[in-house]
């Protein structure tokens, strides 16, 4: 039978951080990612949790006590709390947003450029600055902190893009009042909407260069029709994504494939590790591929989903470089996400509130828990090409229902069927992209239309499918973690029965 025990500490101290981030630091403001949120996560690590711990022998022992019990986990008792204060301090470090002044009288804000900012389909521009000082009318100035999503006039982003990430910028302007449901999804997020901007000192000269590396790879690309999907798989750059492409990839349920995550990190390390590993066997192919996994991650920027699976990477190459046995390492997977999420939210509170974090954690979480259980329950009755993938997404559609539901409205159960088909295309299309940016061949551009009309098709038939809107996301979490437990019930119970008949196989 196969166990996860080791991964129990590490899932307790994971939980633990989450209580203590979103469930204490977070939940409390009202400035901050809603409560019914962090309550969802801390339920949804703890029902993990209880997962492993039913396949751990003795707990169920009748014959102890309770104080027994507690002895013999102490270890996740202490994992617990360890977590929880990481957590804490975790939270305490985000800088609440404060301006000095009223904020209905601030005219003018001062700040860093913390993110590349992007051109939005109405070619204005959208970014996130940092803080530093505030205007208001008469000449006065005040401190700030926090940081604030600015939208930007059209025709300002090339230049911002050019002077690079860091950049100090000075905007005159006004700020917007949103609600949960508005433009921003994350309710009462402070954004302003900049009517002039002014650059007062550009980023550093490894910034700009990095500006100019995206520049010249976007640059590569002819301008064909695929080209802004390319952009976007292999960059994550969307300026140039027709707009009903990426409205027909949404209503697919499929969004997915267009936010740089693991799934695209997956496909290029596994590329690149299939060229290396002949040439210089696994360790040393590792410690290159880390090298450019860093490399392509720090060009391409700051995506929480992409950071996390580039720290699961790293951590891979660890246990590669420490001869762990190819029997364990798909063990490893579970204790790796924890072992993420505490290194990501310690490195970067922040990124702990947007919902690429939130959404990326919980897909990758429902995929190791909920979907190997759905995979154990139906290998066999189906054929494993279908099975795998069918139960990966059944189970990120299950794990990331009620977020989904509270960010969004709405629901799209047609993106579990959808991305059988459109995951698979969408990765030949992006590999195949990436020939193109290396050879610009004619034929990979014919290629690349085709798959590219394929896909845009598929997308647009599938986005015809109703989608469930105004669900309730507590009703949803409910409905979620009922079927959760009911799956891996089940799951662990078959695999209990398949242990007992085997010696009669």
């Amino acid at each position: 039978m196969r166990t996860i025990l080791p991964a129990s500490p590490i899932l307790y101290g994971a939980l633990g951080a989450g209580i203590g981030y979103y469930g204490l630091s977070l939940c409390p403001s009202q400035d901050k990612v809603p409560g019914i949120l962090g309550t969802l996560l801390c339920i949804a690590l703890l029902l993990s949790c209880m997962q492993v711990l039913s396949q751990s022998p003795g707990l169920w022992d009748r014959t102890l006590t309770g104080f027994q019990v507690l002895r013999r986990y102490r270890v996740y008792s202490l994992a617990l709390v360890f977590g929880l204060s990481l957590g804490l301090a975790a939270g305490s470090r985000i800088q609440p947003v404060s301006f000095g002044i009223p904020q209905d009288q601030v005219q003018g804000i001062y700040g860093i450029l913390n993110e590349d900012p992007r051109t939005l389909h109405d070619r204005r521009g959208m970014g996130y600055l940092v803080l530093k000082q505030v205007s208001g009318p008469g000449d006065i100035r005040a401190s700030a902190q926090g940081r604030v999503r600015v939208f930007f006039p059209e025709g300002t982003i090339p230049r911002l893009q050019a002077f690079g990430r860091g950049s100090e910028v000075y905007l005159e302007g006004t700020f917007l009042i949103l609600d949960s449901r508005g433009t921003v999804p994350l309710a009462h997020e402070p954004c302003f909407r900049a009517q002039s901007v002014h650059i007062l000192r550009p980023a550093s000269a490894l910034e700009q260069m990095r500006s100019r590396w995206r520049r010249k790879l976007m640059e590569r690309f002819v301008k064909a029709p695929w080209a802004g999907l390319a952009e976007a798989l292999l960059l994550g750059i969307k300026d140039n994504l027709d707009t009903e492409v990426s409205q027909a990839y949404q209503d697919a349920g499929c969004s997915h494939v267009l936010a740089l995550s693991g799934m695209h990190l997956a496909i290029l390390t596994g590329l690149l590790a299939w060229f290396l590993r002949k040439f210089l066997g696994i360790k040393a192919a590792s410690l290159l591929g880390c090298c450019c996994i860093l490399m392509y991650v720090y060009i391409v920027g700051n995506f929480p989903s992409l950071d996390r699976a580039a720290i699961m990477y790293l951590l891979g190459t660890l246990a590669v470089l420490g001869s762990v046995p190819k029997a364990q390492g798909s063990l490893l997977s579970i204790p790796f996400l924890g072992v993420a999420f505490l290194i990501q939210i310690l490195l970067d509170p922040e990124a702990g509130q947007r919902i690429s974090f939130i959404l990326s954690y919980l897909a990758l979480g429902g995929i190791l828990f909920i979907g190997n259980a759905i995979h154990e329950l139906i290998c066999g009755s189906i054929p494993e090409v279908l099975a795998q993938p069918l139960a990966a997404s059944l189970g990120a559609f299950i794990a990331t229902a009620a977020a989904t539901a509270w960010f969004f409205g709405y629901l799209r159960p047609v993106g579990v069927l959808a991305g059988l088909i459109i995951v698979p295309l969408s990765t030949l299309f992006m590999l195949g992209a990436l020939a193109a940016l290396l050879l610009p061949l004619p034929a990979l551009g014919l290629i690349l239309s085709i798959l590219y009309d394929i896909l845009t098709g598929l997308a647009s038939w599938a986005a015809q499918v109703p989608g469930i809107w105004g669900a309730d996301p507590l009703l949803v979490a409910l409905l979620s973690l009922g079927v959760s437990g009911l799956l891996m019930f089940f799951s662990h119970r078959h695999i209990v029965m398949r242990r007992n008949l085997a010696p009669f196989d």
